[in-house]
């Protein structure tokens, strides 16, 4: 295989993915799939800022912006100052906000588990993506095209 070829299914394989959450999403009547990775990733029990979330997951900061200010209008999350920052908050689910994800990600996380215990190497997969991934964004960060 060359690096086209590589790249290809590469590409192909992550869309493929993402897909089955977006179609997950629509099931569960999520609006939207960067909806969905936002409570993904503030269902851990962490506070995190805006702005991590965005660099995290890839989403404009304009959309999570938009979809924050949105769950903190139904009471989902709460917002408050990081020491030191003037124009960063951290974001957390509130109790009703926890409720509300774990409506949504419960049967997700559930297929997940089932998935995991088929992989051979999660672990190695992982590590694999993971400098794939800091060598694409390497590539980026000189301005270069990819």
């Amino acid at each position: 295989m060359d690096e086209r070829s590589f790249f290809y299914r590469l590409g192909k394989l992550v869309y493929q993915i993402d897909g089955v959450y977006e179609e997950y999403g629509k099931r569960c009547r999520v609006s939207s799939l960067n909806l969905l990775w936002i409570l993904y990733a503030l269902n851990d029990g962490e506070r995190h800022s805006q702005k991590q979330i965005c660099e995290d997951w890839a989403i404009p900061r304009s959309t999570a912006n938009t979809i924050i200010k949105d769950l903190e209008g139904k009471d989902y999350i709460a917002l408050s100052q990081i020491k030191g920052e003037r124009r960063e908050l951290l974001v957390s689910l509130t109790p009703r906000g926890k409720e509300f994800a774990d409506n949504i990600l419960s049967d997700l996380y559930q297929r997940e588990r089932e998935i995991y215990s088929e992989l051979e190497a999660p672990e190695e997969l992982l590590i694999s993506l993971q400098k794939l991934a800091a060598k694409m964004q390497k590539i980026a960060a000189k301005g270069d095209k990819i």
